[in-house]
């Protein structure tokens, strides 16, 4: 059958091809035909580019295409995609494996920096099905080994695939037509001997019926272990971003408590007394610098010619992956619990110093809760019928570490298959259709974390045997003891186990024509691709009771109410290329690139992409592209549907904390206007872990958001230097009506910049602890700062990517040098575009609660490979500029955790074939044992400054060693 399917090997669109890490001259196993050759093109030649549906051997993209290939990934040793995408110079990291706090059990990829919901995943230019309600792609279940390579196109995707593709699109393209059998095992492990990986893959295929056919089945099983803090120096204390001595959390042992209506302030147990608050909670070394992973997998795929002219064609992917976000143990979170003062646990001590407690600093003298009679009589009041007996509310901050770290397992189980058919529709025209169809669903089972009703029943005793409620088998528990103080049958009491369930579905189909029109205004014929998609998307999220009542499940976050949402959209596209000149005395050639597509939302509406870009070469070697793509983008079913509720961030800095309030009556007003109980005020204190409570949720009133994108650049391959690729191209991307919340800062300077008032919204919508006057405590009670998705954000990025690549014959072998860099000029983010006093707030080399995920000015890869027969030696190079402090917050912080120096990365593979069936790939990754600088634990976003440290941007891990050996047959 002849398909108008074609590789490009044009000299100009190389760099399209290797625009991002050229790919080494590896020693191959086995000799390959001329069509393995094209589709795993050595530097110099290119590859069918992600970005159109037209396929056509003199088309030049205009849109900069870049290429990690799978002799890449072999020599970097990636395990999952993951630990490939996140360290490429312009993608900002996202939520992974080396952070377990603020991890749902998935990785996600973030194209320059604008958001995991931006960016396009495609499995062989078919979308996957998302992870659950916000519509994003677990990278997680991609299957590496059958990878051919992976294309990230970073600009003028939106009317290609679809308008949600803003900052680009990331396609794995498989391996086709594989024939043979592959048997692959990877082992690693760090220098310190820990966190072990092992992968195993297995890929067979084959031809049949005469060569008609060809079918490929891969399975595979990854087992990844836990690095924890503890295990290495910077991550074994937890350290203050503000002081630098060791810090921690205020829910401690012993106990940690303020006793509401009064003017306690924060105190601490000390054996039978009470002081202030002198020893927070180490919680590092129960965290993880890497996430522990099971997967098994299996992905297949086949084709059949039923006639020349007509092909069938279908895949399949099964994955299963089981993964631990293992958390400090957990605890009574500063929760109010009424405490009997006849409680068996309560010293007399501690009980004759809350009963002393003044209920109003402003009076002369001492107005105690209690008297100290009426004290005195209550501690002998056993019986709630006793017109003796009292209790108190009492907020706790006690770490349940006699139970052992909070354990969240998720089990995540993918499936997708697609079929279809496609065939010539004339000489010049080819025809496709495909549906598609997928679940994903995201099973967690939590244990470790107790409940607060049963808390609240076992506090309510007056005998250290049996609880005033008997029910459930009740044990009462000792809040008021050292470590130790809570036993086993306590923790069985508590500990009931909660679960949730998340998932989504995925229903596609799409028909598509492309090729050329047999003529054209120059030499070379117009093509063109038109087609129609159809998608239904459904997504929903459940729960227990337990996890869907606010503050019950103890040290949870949020709550887990039950949602779903869906959503269809009904697509039609068509796609434009035209030669305008052609071996002409005014250039080599010049082409334009026309796309559109409108969408019909069931949600949001018609909206339309549309896109125009071109290419010119004046003469051979030098190609100048650009283009211009307009994009909506409508809002996902998350952003949608998602029941508000409240859960933690971070934070620095409280304007109600400490004595301001009492010196400011215009601030104490607007402190009590935000529910902080008079009692409170001079006693409000910065949570010591840097947490902040913060409540947000869907809206379904949200519209779609608008983006113009546009990229502008050269490829230069001159004659005089054989085998040397080098591209420049500059991006601009800005989005407007951006469906966004404020950040916390954000928050803060609308109440408390200038004058604040206790009238103003934007102060009274902040909602505080009503028994502390605190932004933390119970999520049941204290909803803290509402982040509230709008329209209302303005989001805008640019840059230049650089790449050059040469390859050279030195005689005795062969050398690869390849190059990519990045600078990122600008990445603002204003709250609300339509206030001129809303601050554009540039994050481009700075960290901070703010600016979440560093992103670095300079950022570049360089990978030097030397072939000497079947053996191959490789040195990669990675370089992060260096960062700073957020400028408004650099007088917060000790000065040495305001900044962070640049850093150089080596890691040095070795490739040997030593038969035509066996070989092997040995690497040192981090090379000379790179430390991450230390900057303190609160300085920023716990999802992104975790461990002291940046993990998901500086390697946490150290030096560590990696071996595949791999078999054919």
């Amino acid at each position: 059958m002849k398909l108008q399917t074609y590789f490009k090997a044009s000299a100009a669109p190389a760099a399209l091809g290797l625009a991002l890490i050229a790919q080494p001259a590896m020693a191959q196993v086995s000799e390959e035909t001329p069509e393995a050759e094209a589709a795993t093109a050595p530097a110099g030649q290119a590859i069918v580019v992600t970005g159109s549906r037209i396929a056509d051997p003199n088309i030049e993209s205009a849109s900069p295409v870049a290429v990690v290939t799978a002799e890449e990934l072999t020599l970097q040793q990636a395990n999952t995609v993951e630990e490939s995408l996140r360290q490429i110079p312009g993608i900002v990291p996202s939520v992974g494996s080396n952070v377990n706090n603020g991890n749902g059990g998935s990785t996600y990829i973030n194209l320059r920096g604008l958001g995991a919901n931006r960016n396009l995943v495609l499995l062989n230019g078919t979308r996957v099905v998302p992870q659950g309600l916000n519509g994003l792609t677990n990278i997680d279940v991609i299957p590496v080994a059958l990878l051919e390579r992976m294309d990230v196109l970073t600009g003028g995707a939106g009317a290609a695939y679809g308008a949600d593709a803003i900052s680009g699109v990331v396609n794995f393209v498989t391996k086709q037509d594989f024939s043979g059998a592959e048997l692959a095992a990877t082992n690693a492990i760090t220098e310190e001997g820990d966190g072990y990986t092992f992968r195993a893959d297995l890929t067979v295929g084959g031809n049949f019926a005469d060569g008609r056919g060809n079918a490929v089945f891969s399975v595979g099983y990854t087992d990844r272990e836990a690095v924890f803090q503890g295990d290495r120096e910077y991550g074994r204390e937890n350290i203050s971003s503000f002081s630098g001595l060791p810090g921690g959390s205020s829910t401690a042992v012993p106990s940690v408590i303020t006793v509401p209506g009064t003017t306690s302030g924060t105190l601490q147990v000390d054996g039978d007394s009470l002081r202030p608050f002198y020893a927070p909670f180490n919680f590092n070394p129960f965290n993880v610098y890497q996430t522990p992973l099971e997967q098994y997998r299996m992905f297949g795929s086949g084709r059949f010619e039923i006639t020349d002219a007509i092909e069938v064609f279908a895949e399949g992917m099964f994955v299963q992956n089981t993964t631990s976000t293992i958390i400090a143990p957990s605890g009574t979170f500063r929760n109010v619990l009424e405490t009997p003062l006849s409680n068996p646990f309560l010293t007399a001590g501690i009980r004759n110093q809350i009963c002393g407690l003044d209920t109003d600093g402003d009076a002369a003298g001492v107005q105690a809760l209690f008297g100290q009679a009426e004290c005195d009589a209550a501690a002998l009041a056993t019986d709630p019928n006793d017109p003796n007996y009292r209790t108190v509310g009492i907020d706790y901050g006690r770490r349940f570490v006699e139970f052992g770290p909070r354990l969240n397992e998720y089990r995540t189980r993918l499936f997708q298959v697609k079929a279809g058919a496609r065939g010539a529709l004339t000489n010049n025209l080819d025809w496709e259709i495909f549906g598609a169809y997928g679940e994903s669903e995201n099973v967690s089972r939590q244990s470790g974390n107790g409940t607060f009703t049963r808390l609240q029943q076992s506090v309510l005793s007056t005998n250290p045997d049996t609880c005033l409620d008997t029910s459930n088998d009740c044990v009462p528990i000792n809040l008021f003891g050292p470590l130790g103080s809570l036993t086993p049958e306590v923790q069985d009491f508590l500990d009931v186990g909660n679960s949730g369930t998340e998932g989504a579905e995925l229903s596609q189909i799409q028909a598509f024509i492309s090729g050329d029109l047999g003529f054209g205004i120059a030499a070379d014929p117009i093509s063109i691709a038109a087609g129609v998609e159809y998608r239904d998307y459904y997504a929903f999220s459940r729960s227990d009771l337990l996890s869907q009542t606010p503050g019950e499940v103890l040290g949870n976050g949020a709550a887990s109410p039950d949602a779903d949402g869906s959503y269809d959209v009904k697509e039609a596209f068509g796609e434009l290329i035209v030669p305008l000149v052609v071996d002409s005395p005014i250039g080599e050639e010049l082409t334009l690139e026309l796309a559109g597509r409108v969408s019909d939302y069931s949600t949001t509406g018609t909206e339309y992409t549309w896109k125009i870009g071109g290419t010119y070469t004046p003469v051979y070697g030098v190609q100048y592209r650009g283009g211009f793509q307009k994009v909506t983008r409508a809002p996902n079913i998350a952003e949608l549907f998602a029941v508000p509720t409240t859960g933690l961030d971070n934070f620095s800095n409280d304007p109600c904390a400490g004595a301001a309030p009492t010196n400011d009556a215009n601030l104490r007003a607007v402190c009590l206007a935000q529910g902080a109980p008079a009692s409170s005020i001079g006693n409000i204190i910065v949570d010591p872990a840097g947490q902040v409570n913060v409540t947000s949720g869907g809206n379904p009133n949200l519209d779609a958001e608008n983006a113009e994108t546009w990229t502008v650049g050269a490829v230069i391959q001159p004659g005089f230097l054989r085998n040397f690729t080098l591209t420049f191209d500059y991006y601009n991307i800005t989005l407007t009506d951006a469906i966004t919340t404020p950040t916390i800062d954000d928050v803060f300077s609308a109440c408390f910049n200038g004058t604040p008032s206790a009238t103003n919204p934007a102060c009274t919508a902040i909602r505080r602890n009503p028994a502390t006057g605190n932004l933390f405590g119970s999520v049941a009670t204290t909803p803290g700062l509402p982040l509230v998705l709008t329209n209302q954000g303005r989001v805008f990025t640019d840059g230049i990517d650089l790449t050059m690549n040469f390859n050279t014959d030195l005689g005795f072998g062969g050398l690869d040098l390849s190059f990519f860099g990045n600078w990122t000029n600008r990445s603002t983010f204003k709250a609300n575009q339509n206030d001129p006093n809303s601050l554009n707030r540039d994050c481009v080399g700075y960290y901070s609660i703010n600016c979440p995920s560093i992103q670095p000015e300079f950022s570049f890869t360089q990978r030097t490979t030397l072939s000497v027969g079947d053996a191959d030696l490789s040195l990669r190079w990675r370089f992060i500029d260096a960062v700073e402090v957020e400028p408004e917050f650099a007088g917060d912080f000790l000065e040495e955790f305001t900044t962070i120096g640049a850093e150089h990365y080596f890691d040095l593979t070795a490739n040997f074939n030593v038969t035509d069936n066996f070989g092997f790939t040995a690497a040192v990754i981090n090379l000379f044992d790179n430390e991450p600088k230390v900057v303190g634990s609160n300085i920023g976003s716990t999802a992104y400054n975790s461990g002291n440290i940046y993990p998901s941007t500086y390697d946490p891990l150290g030096r560590r060693y990696s071996v595949t050996a791999r078999m054919t047959f």
